[in-house]
């Protein structure tokens, strides 16, 4: 880089911006410090390089060049921009003034530096605060770096006061501040690519707990959150080296990098304690500004209180009890003064539970106070335990709040010891919205709202809290997690039975979602499957409604109407099953009279027929169209019905046509229809459910032209989508996982099944049906469903009206993995 040497001649190399530049580029690549120790180092050899060029530039008096911000806390990391205020009293000439900010300000730009900067009086500088927040809170950081020193100390004196004069009008400004950054950002305890600074529990929110101790109104609690600041700091220190830029978002495809750079075993390990970090600062602001609006509060209420009591001292605050040992005390539940914590083990249980009911929060200090004299629970749990966590859990969505107190002081892991395993667990899936312990949590939260509709509650409640407990451990997360819950189930006091009800809950909490969208519901032995793994109504009813609760806790993409329709359905054949009104084998279910008339058309013209059409589900599982539906249930999809004269490459035709219309396939069925010409099955029926991607659903005609253009042969679909698949966005950086193909053993006894995985993208479904085609396989019916980027397969296969033999449906599989992978 040229560089404009704005150095006089007495000015040594070592202070001259090549001088600087080599001794920043050997302690930014040396390996004896890191951390704060580097930051440090950094902000002194600037300190030393801006003292030179300050003094070479032949300085005025009354002037003095002042560290803000980050660089004022002595905090620069190696990307760190340089905030500096050039401070002069207004005494010498302003072109000298201004001739002095060249010589400092250009060699910082001719390093290619970030530089935020400003020349002010103090004056200016107090009414700039005052007019902006923003920069009040820099100027709170001030540090002399050079030049008249009693100019800054002056500045530094008179900007605190300000602050702590008009806190009780900026603090609310800044807190809400604070909210507006976080709706923007996320919270970075939950983020899969986090922005260190500026998400919720982020270096911001901690710089912001730092302006509210200033102010003197209230204090942050310090344990843990010096610790968790250095370590959002080392973080970002090593995000700038590993990319070479000034960046705080923590990319997916940096984070190993980053994880090796500060000597971790790997990225998930890096966010965990990324997350550790942000929910101490979360936690800290959480308590911090309650105790902000409590003394804002105190202070507009006291003068009134006092003129109604003469002239007093004012009354004490007033104490509501909630529970044995918990009241209620200015907006927070404290402990009674009778309280015992060292007497009563279950007071933590009961103290949440009450907060969690009255929709409060719960004090810090009486969180602590247990957190130090509480005794552990014996061995099972006493009853009142057992239901005073049911009571919690069961408090809906006040219970995060409350459960995140307990977590931030470790009761949560004394009361449950395999918590830790989960706990700050990233879950890389794009589905996933929360961290695997918060994902609990909300499933909890979730499941509250659905206790109306099962037996047992407590249950329910329970099993939303530990269906993920194993993912914490290796293997399938299911199997381990049902050791574990029957371990904890007994440890909190539940009889045999109800161990048992629990275990089989966690393991087979996926069980409904994935059969109802993967498998063919009119096969008995899917439902036969079912049943046996459920064993009885009461636990089918507890897993329809965990099911819920797990997919509405996951994310937007892991549940929708559609997807509880087809649970519902299954729900309603596995019970029908369990009662004892099992069928005997398949039935031919009878097409309906617009199936009937779409096939006969389709013979009689020998081209496709289709009808297209949305639909919801009416009560009782009545389905309505469009119009009838108008202002009613949510639309579970298009519902699509073709008709086509039975041959070779229907399926990839028409997955290939709806692929170019953008359309997305949420089921699938094909089987022949007779018709009473005589004819054995002439016509095959397609009975497929649809959505738009985006825009407004395609006209019939043009999806029948289409389709009709594909069969003979005159468009060429894979042309067309390979067009489309070149111009398809991919995420900068990331690498899908291979697809994989398998046969389901024991799928069916009428078909075999073969699942795809695979990443989703258009045309998926129309390269699968190719190759299974060409495979010379008859595909009888096929589930999609698509969970955020992933799409997850099932084709019931046969070979003339029977199942392929074992090494038959092995070559298929391998012959539509190989399509896909190529």
């Amino acid at each position: 880089m040229t560089s404009v040497d704005v150095r006089s001649e007495s000015d040594s190399e070592d202070s001259g911006p090549s001088g600087y530049a080599a001794a920043r580029l050997r302690l930014l690549q040396g390996e004896a410090q890191s951390g704060p120790p580097r930051r440090s180092a950094l902000s002194d050899l600037t300190d030393d390089w801006l003292t030179g060029l300050f003094t070479a530039a032949g300085a005025p008096r009354g002037a003095a060049l002042v560290a803000v911000g980050g660089y004022g806390r002595g905090e620069l990391s190696p990307r760190s921009d340089l905030d500096l205020l050039l401070l002069h009293d207004g005494s010498a000439d302003a072109g000298e003034i201004a001739a002095l900010a060249d010589r400092v300000w250009y060699p910082v730009w001719d390093l290619g530096l970030a530089l935020d900067h400003s020349v002010r009086t103090p004056a200016e500088a107090r009414k700039t605060a005052g007019e902006d927040l923003k920069v009040q809170l820099g100027l709170l950081d001030a540090r002399h770096v050079v030049g008249d020193l009693g100019l800054t100390a002056g500045l530094r004196t008179a900007v605190l006061a300000d602050w702590r004069n008009l806190a009780p009008k900026r603090l609310p400004e800044l807190r809400e501040l604070c909210e507006e950054r976080a709706e923007r950002q996320g919270e970075l305890s939950y983020l899969l690519e986090p922005d260190l600074k500026e998400a919720r529990g982020g270096l911001r929110d901690a710089t912001a707990l730092r302006a509210v101790a200033a102010s003197w109104l209230a204090d942050a609690p310090r344990e843990g959150l010096a610790d968790a600041r250095r370590r959002l700091l080392d973080v970002r220190d090593a995000l700038h080296l590993a990319t070479g830029r000034a960046t705080d978002r923590l990319a997916l495809q940096e984070q190993d990098q980053v994880a090796a750079e500060l000597g971790l075993l790997d990225a998930d390990t890096l966010l965990r304690q990324v997350y550790e970090a942000a929910r101490t600062v979360s936690y800290a602001s959480d308590v911090t500004w309650r105790e902000v609006g409590r003394v804002l509060r105190s202070r507009s209420v006291r003068p009134r209180l006092r003129a109604m009591l003469g002239g007093g001292k004012g009354a004490a605050a007033e104490r509501s009890p909630l529970a044995e040992g918990v009241v209620e005390q200015d907006g927070e539940v404290v402990l009674a003064r009778a309280a015992r914590p060292e007497r009563d083990p279950v007071l933590p249980l009961r103290a949440a539970a009450a907060a969690a009911q009255a929709g409060l929060p719960l004090s810090l200090h009486a969180v602590r106070r247990m957190a130090a004299a509480v005794r552990p629970l014996p061995t099972p749990w006493p009853a009142e335990a057992r239901e005073q966590l049911v009571t919690l859990l069961g408090a809906g969505r006040p219970t995060v709040e409350v459960w995140e107190a307990l977590e931030a002081e470790g009761l949560i892991t004394r009361l449950l010891p395999d918590w830790e395993r989960v706990r700050c667990r990233p879950q890389r899936n794009a589905v996933h919205t929360w961290t695997v312990d918060r994902h609990l949590v909300e499933t909890a939260v979730r499941a509250a709202e659905l206790t109306r509709r099962v037996g047992r509650p407590d249950l329910l409640l329970v099993a939303g809290l530990l269906h993920d407990i194993g993912k914490g451990w290796p293997g399938d997360h299911s199997k381990a997690g049902e050791i574990i819950a029957r371990d904890v189930a007994a440890r909190i006091g539940f009889d045999r039975a109800d161990v048992a009800v629990l275990a089989t809950l966690v393991r087979h909490h996926l069980l409904l979602i994935e059969t109802a969208t993967r498998r063919d519901l009119d096969d008995p032995a899917t439902v036969r499957s079912v049943a046996d793994a459920v064993g009885s109504l009461g636990t089918l009813e507890l897993l329809h409604a965990l099911t819920e609760a797990d997919a509405l806790a996951t994310g937007p993409a892991a549940w929708s109407a559609w997807r509880g329709s087809l649970v519902a359905d299954l729900v309603k054949r596995v019970g029908a099953v369990l009662s004892g009104d099992e069928p005997e084998g398949a039935e031919d279910v009878a097409p309906t009279a617009e199936q009937e008339r779409l096939a006969v058309e389709a013979f009689r013209t020998g081209g496709p027929v289709l009808a297209l059409r949305a639909q919801t589900e009416a009560p009782g599982g009545v389905a309505e169209t469009e119009a009838e539906a108008a202002g009613g249930p949510e639309p579970l999809g298009v519902e699509l019905i073709i008709a086509v004269p039975d041959q070779p490459g229907v399926l990839s035709a028409l997955a290939g046509v709806l692929a170019m219309h953008r359309l997305t396939v949420r089921t699938a069925e094909l089987r022949g229809v007779g018709l009473p010409s005589g004819l054995e099955d002439p016509v095959l029926l397609l009975n497929w459910r649809v959505a738009a991607e985006y825009g407004s659903l395609p006209q019939a005609a043009r999806l029948r032209a289409d389709l009709v253009r594909a069969l003979d042969g005159s468009l060429d679909i894979a042309a067309r989508l390979a067009e489309r698949d070149a111009a398809y966005p991919r995420r900068r950086g990331t690498v899908a996982p291979p697809p994989r193909v398998t046969v389901a053993s024991a799928g069916s006894r009428l078909a075999t099944v073969i699942e795809v995985r695979a990443q989703d993208a258009p045309g998926l479904l129309h390269r699968i049906g190719r190759a299974l085609e060409s495979s010379g396989v008859e595909v009888r019916s096929a589930h999609v469903s698509t969970l955020g980027s992933n799409a997850v397969d099932a084709f019931y296969v046969t070979d003339k009206g029977t199942p392929l033999p074992g090494e038959r449906a092995a070559t298929v599989a391998r012959t539509v993995e190989e399509a896909l992978r190529g």
